[in-house]
């Protein structure tokens, strides 16, 4: 039985232990027509110490690892009764054994340094989140008032919120969202819809819009979770300029709606300044995860920036 099968069963009996982006069936979604496989260690019964999935490469004849896309982490997941030191110089040797030109991966927030990993470079990255969705009036009296509490108030004079959308129709929603701004949508309309097909079948996914009296659909966000966060992973405004405050009326929607379903809410990113400051209008704090690299050699770093590879 190969690792993908043993991690398959892992996720199926361990539930809800395996974070969201760890999950089998979401590394089936976002890997679809890739290649993935998973680095697991052992403990000395055999029993699975920890795990962590990953999206294998290869380019100009070179074997890589990078994060797959709308995927924020890719772990470590460690048993309760691992040795953790020992279970992450395990996971360190299954990718040294794999003969990486580079490796580019994001260890989930919280994760400390792990052992046998010191050769790999270390940024920390941030994400922003609201920590506990279990008091909503707590939640919204968090929002800044003049510019979120009061346009949510306005928009909900005028909006409502819709589950009536399918993943194939905002997948368009989205690509013509991104045309508007003069850009190409980075992601495949079937990869979207794909993505959002997989969650929504599995009770892991929201899918909602804003929309006026006359049907017209101001903004659209999906939004996967499972209990322990959601993950804010796609939005889109509408293309021709309707939104009346539709954005942050829609993020206050999806929330009141998972309530009771998870704990966070997490705004997925942004390094950047003003995303930053948008989200902390919500209330969000700054959560910091760990980026890691590693390359083979310089000739590969110097070979890469020169083909402006981005890892």
């Amino acid at each position: 039985m190969g690792n993908k099968e043993v991690y398959k069963h892992l996720c199926e009996t361990e539930g809800s232990s395996i974070p969201l982006f760890l999950q089998y069936w979401w590394m089936e979604a976002v890997c679809d027509g890739k290649h993935w496989d998973v680095a697991l260690a052992r403990q000395t019964d055999g029993s699975i110490a920890a795990a962590m999935p990953y999206l294998l490469g290869r380019r100009m004849g070179l074997r890589f690892v990078v994060q797959p896309q709308l995927t924020q982490h890719c772990g470590p997941w460690f048993s309760p009764r691992a040795d953790r030191n020992e279970a992450a110089r395990q996971l360190a040797s299954h990718f040294a054994r794999l003969g990486l030109a580079f490796s580019s991966q994001n260890l989930a927030p919280g994760t400390e340094a792990l052992t046998g990993w010191e050769d790999y470079s270390c940024e920390e990255r941030v994400t922003y989140r609201i920590e506990s969705m279990q008091d909503m009036q707590s939640v919204f009296d968090g929002f800044d008032k003049q510019r979120r509490q009061r346009p949510i108030r306005r928009a909900a004079k005028v909006l409502s919120v819709t589950d009536d959308i399918s993943p194939e129709q905002f997948a368009d929603f989205h690509a013509a969202y991104w045309r508007s701004r003069g850009q190409e949508d980075v992601l495949s309309a079937e990869f979207i819809a794909r993505i959002v097909g997989a969650a929504l079948q599995r009770g892991q996914g929201l899918l909602l819009g804003a929309v006026d009296a006359t049907g017209c659909l101001h903004a659209a966000r999906f939004v996967a979770f499972d209990s322990n966060s959601a993950y804010a992973l796609l939005s889109a405004l509408n293309p021709e300029g309707h939104h009346n405050g539709a954005s942050p009326f829609l993020f206050w929607g999806i929330m009141q709606r998972l309530s009771g379903k998870t704990e966070a809410f997490d705004f997925e990113g942004s390094m950047d300044p003003s995303i930053a400051f948008s989200y902390s209008l919500y209330g969000a704090k700054p959560v910091a995860y760990r980026h890691v690299t590693r390359f083979r050699n310089t000739a590969v770093r110097r070979l890469l920036r020169a083909l402006r590879v981005n890892v």
